[in-house]
C-alpha cells in the first residue's frame, strides 16, 4: 500500500520509470488515438466515447499492471458495439458501418494484447484504419497527419519485433524512418506507374453526401446561409489575361418555376430531366473565347459549373461525358463525387433564345411568366403602376425596377427577417432588404407579374486570385442569384438585381463577412496582410496537391509516357516500364547486399555488437580486444553466476569460429547469431 501510495503522489516518476511492457502499450495506444482522432466527427458520439473509454482503460491497466479483462467483458462490448452500429446506421455495411466496426474492433483488440499474434492483428487494423481516414478527407491536411500515424505505426511494429532488453522508441522510430525512407521510391513508382483503371482506382465516395451549397432549388433566404462559409468551391485557371471580376459569372442552376417562397429547376431534382431535352439551336457566339481550366470540388451534382455560356462541351476525363440543356447548363452523367478537373472555353458574347425547339420565333411564355395564384398582390399592383408609367417595353420595366432599386432605400443585409408568405412584397416594401435571392426573387415575380418573361439563375460571382500560384479561387461565399429577362431582339439577357443595391457585390470583392475569432483578430491588428498571406500560400500548396496527387489521371499518365518517348502510350507499355524499373531496383538491391557483405566481416560486426551490448551493461571492453580477453571482465562483474557462464561460453565459441573453425563443436555463425538475439543481455541500471 505505501508503494502505491508514493506512485500516485509522483505520476511523472512513475511513467518515466515504467517496465517496456507498459511503456509500448501506452505508445501504441497514443498512435491509435492519433490514427482515429480525424475519425471523431464522422463516428456516432456513442462510438467515440467508447473508443475513448477503452483506451483509456487499457492504458490505466497497462500503468497499474493489472490484468487484462476476461472474455465476458469483450462479448458484452462486441455486442453493444454491434447493437450500436445497427441503431446508428440501420446496417452492418456500407462506408460509415464499416468505418465505425474498424475502428471499435481496433480499439476492442487493445483489450486483448497478450501474445505477438494479438499484436499483429492491431497492427493490421491499425494500418487499415489509418487508410479509411481518405474515405471522408483527401486533404493536405490529412495526408500529412496520417503520415505521422504510418511512422508511428512502423515505430511501434519494429520495437515489437526487438524482444530482448529495453530498446528506446528512439532508436525503433530512426529504425522505422529509415524504412519508410527506403521505400519511399517504390511507393512514388508505383504512384506514377501504377494503372488507373477508372472506376476501380480511387476513393469511393458516399453518393449521399454533397458538399455543394448550391441547389436545383431555391428558398428565399438559403443562399445567405452560404455567405458565410468560406470553403473552396472550385479553382479557375485562365489562359491569358483574365476577364474582369465584375465579368466573372459562373452560371449553374436555371431556376423557373415559383410555388410563392421556393424557386425550382425546370427538369427537377438535379436537372437531369432537363437534360433529355435538346439544347437551345439558335445559340449565337462572338468574338475571342476565354479559354480556363476548373479544378471543381465534389459536390454530389451533376453540375458543370462554366463561365457564361460554353458553346462547346467541357474537356472531361476519358470516362465522363456532358450534355447541354436547353437553359444553356452543362450536366455529366453521374453527380460529381471527386475532385473534378476539366477545360472549358466561354465566350461573354452571346445570343441565344429567339426561337423555340422548332427554329420558329418563340411565342410560348407560360412557365417563364407563371406566378401562383394570391401571392405577393401589392407587388402585382406595383407592376400594373410600372406598365401605366413606362409602358409595355420589356427594356424599360426593367429600368424601372432597377431605378427602385437603387433609390427606394433598399439594402443588402444576411438577415432581413424572417418572411411570410408573401415573399415580395414584404421585401418591396416592407424590410427593404435582403441577400442576392430575395433581391432576385422579388425582381423577377414584379417582371413577371408586369408580363415580361424572366427567371433565376444561381451559380458563383466573382473569385479571388491567388497571387501565389495564379488560380482564381470561387468560394461557396461567392454562390449568387441572379436574373435572366427575355428580350424579342435579344433573347435572354442577364440581369443582376443586386448590383443596383450593393454595387460593390459585383467587381469589387465586397462580401459579407462573419466576425474574425480572437487570434485572427489579434494577428490582423499586428500585420493585416499576414493572414491573406498565410492562408493564400496553404492554399497554393494545397492546389498543388490536388492537380498533382489526387488529379492524377489516365490523361496524365499517357502524357508521361509521351514524354518518355512512347509514341501511343497503352496500359502494356505502363506495365512493361513497371517490371523494368522493379528488376533494376531487384538487381540494385542485390549488388547493394553483395558489396556490404564484401566490405565488412560478419564476424567482426557480431563481435561489435558484443562489446556494445557489454558497454552497455557497465563491463569494460577495450576496443581492439579479442573474445578471449573479454572473458576475464565478464567473469569479474556482479552478474549472475548463470548469466556470466552464459557469456563466456559464448565469447569463447565465437572465438573457436575464428581461429580453430575445425575444432570439434566448434559452432556456426548462424548460430552464435541467433544466441546472440535470444541471449538476456544485461544493462546498466
Amino acid at each position: 500500500m505505501r508503494t502505491r501510495g508514493r506512485r500516485l503522489k509522483n505520476p511523472m516518476t512513475a511513467l518515466a520509470h515504467l517496465p517496456r511492457e507498459a511503456r509500448d502499450t501506452l505508445f501504441l495506444l497514443a498512435v491509435i488515438g492519433w490514427v482515429i482522432l480525424p475519425q471523431l466527427a464522422h463516428l456516432p458520439i456513442w462510438a467515440s466515447a467508447l473508443a475513448a473509454g477503452v483506451l483509456v482503460w487499457r492504458g490505466w491497466l497497462a500503468v497499474t499492471a493489472r490484468p487484462l479483462p476476461g472474455r465476458w467483458w469483450l462479448i458484452v462490448l462486441l455486442v453493444i458495439t454491434l447493437a450500436g452500429t445497427w441503431a446508428s446506421h440501420r446496417t452492418l455495411l456500407g462506408r460509415d458501418a464499416g468505418v465505425t466496426l474498424v475502428v471499435m474492433l481496433l480499439t476492442l483488440k487493445t483489450l486483448e494484447l497478450r501474445a505477438r499474434r494479438d499484436a499483429l492483428v492491431v497492427f493490421f487494423l491499425g494500418f487499415f484504419t489509418m487508410l479509411t481516414n481518405f474515405f471522408y478527407s483527401q486533404s493536405l491536411g490529412v495526408a500529412a497527419a496520417m503520415l505521422i500515424g504510418l511512422l508511428g505505426l512502423l515505430t511501434a511494429l519494429v520495437n515489437a519485433h526487438r524482444p530482448v532488453g529495453q530498446p528506446s522508441l528512439r532508436e525503433s522510430a530512426r529504425m522505422a524512418g529509415w524504412m519508410a525512407l527506403a521505400g519511399a521510391p517504390v511507393m512514388v513508382a508505383l504512384f506514377v506507374l501504377f494503372p488507373r483503371f477508372s472506376p476501380l482506382w480511387g476513393i469511393p465516395s458516399d453518393a449521399l453526401t454533397g458538399r455543394s451549397g448550391l441547389s436545383s432549388s431555391m428558398e428565399v433566404g438559403n443562399v445567405a446561409k452560404l455567405a458565410l462559409d468560406d470553403g473552396i468551391a472550385m479553382r479557375v485557371k485562365f489562359e491569358g489575361e483574365p476577364p474582369p471580376q465584375r465579368d466573372l459569372y459562373f452560371r449553374g442552376p436555371v431556376l423557373s418555376r415559383f410555388d410563392g417562397r421556393n424557386w425550382t429547376a425546370r427538369g427537377g431534382g438535379d436537372g437531369f430531366e432537363a437534360a433529355v431535352g435538346p439544347g437551345p439551336a439558335d445559340l449565337q457566339v462572338s468574338g475571342a473565347p476565354i479559354r480556363y481550366e476548373v479544378t471543381l470540388e465534389p459536390s454530389n451534382r451533376p453540375w458543370l459549373l462554366t463561365l457564361d455560356v460554353a458553346a462547346d462541351a467541357p474537356e472531361l476525363p476519358a470516362n465522363q461525358r456532358a450534355r447541354m440543356t436547353a437553359d444553356m447548363q452543362w450536366l455529366t452523367y453521374r453527380p460529381i463525387t471527386d475532385l473534378l478537373r476539366y477545360r472549358a472555353q466561354s465566350h461573354p458574347q452571346f445570343r441565344y433564345g429567339l426561337t423555340g425547339w422548332n427554329n420558329r420565333p418563340r411565342r410560348d411564355f407560360a412557365a417563364d411568366l407563371q406566378l401562383p395564384p394570391g401571392f405577393n398582390p401589392r407587388t402585382a399592383d406595383l407592376a400594373e403602376q410600372l406598365r401605366q408609367s413606362v409602358g409595355d417595353d420589356p427594356q424599360a420595366l426593367v429600368r424601372a425596377a432597377l431605378e427602385r432599386l437603387r433609390t427606394g432605400g433598399y439594402t443588402y443585409t444576411l438577415e432581413p427577417g424572417v418572411n411570410g408568405q408573401h415573399t415580395a412584397d414584404e421585401f418591396w416594401f416592407d424590410t427593404k432588404a435582403g441577400f442576392c435571392e430575395h433581391i432576385s426573387s422579388a425582381f423577377v415575380v414584379l417582371l413577371r407579374a408586369a408580363g415580361v418573361p424572366a427567371r433565376i439563375v444561381t451559380g458563383f460571382q466573382g473569385g479571388e486570385l491567388n497571387g501565389v500560384d495564379g488560380y482564381w479561387i470561387v468560394r461557396n461565399a461567392d454562390a449568387h442569384a441572379w436574373a435572366e429577362v427575355w428580350y424579342a431582339d435579344r433573347g435572354w439577357v442577364r440581369i443582376d438585381p443586386t448590383g443596383a443595391v450593393m454595387p460593390g457585390r459585383i467587381g469589387q470583392f465586397q462580401r459579407l463577412r462573419a466576425p474574425e475569432g480572437f487570434v485572427a483578430g489579434a494577428i490582423g491588428t499586428l500585420s493585416p496582410t499576414l493572414i491573406a498571406q498565410l492562408r493564400a500560400t496553404w492554399e497554393a500548396v494545397n492546389n498543388r496537391w490536388n492537380q498533382w496527387v489526387l488529379n492524377y489521371t489516365q490523361s496524365r499518365q499517357f502524357d508521361l509516357l509521351k514524354s518518355l518517348g512512347f509514341e501511343s502510350p497503352s496500359w502494356q507499355d505502363l506495365g512493361k516500364l513497371i517490371a523494368g524499373l522493379l528488376t533494376v531496383a531487384a538487381l540494385a538491391g542485390i549488388a547493394w547486399a553483395r558489396w556490404e557483405r564484401s566490405q565488412h566481416d560478419p564476424w567482426l560486426r557480431l563481435l561489435a555488437r558484443a562489446r556494445r551490448r557489454l558497454g552497455e551493461a557497465g563491463i569494460d571492453t577495450p576496443p581492439q580486444a579479442p573474445p578471449r580477453a573479454l572473458v576475464q571482465p565478464v567473469a569479474q562483474s556482479t552478474l549472475p553466476p548463470e548469466l556470466r557462464q552464459q557469456l563466456t561460453d559464448w565469447l569463447l565459441a565465437l572465438e573457436r569460429l575464428r581461429y580453430a573453425p575445425a575444432t570439434a563443436g566448434s559452432a556456426s555463425l548462424a548460430t552464435l547469431q541467433r544466441e546472440f538475439q535470444r541471449m538476456a543481455w544485461p544493462r546498466q541500471r
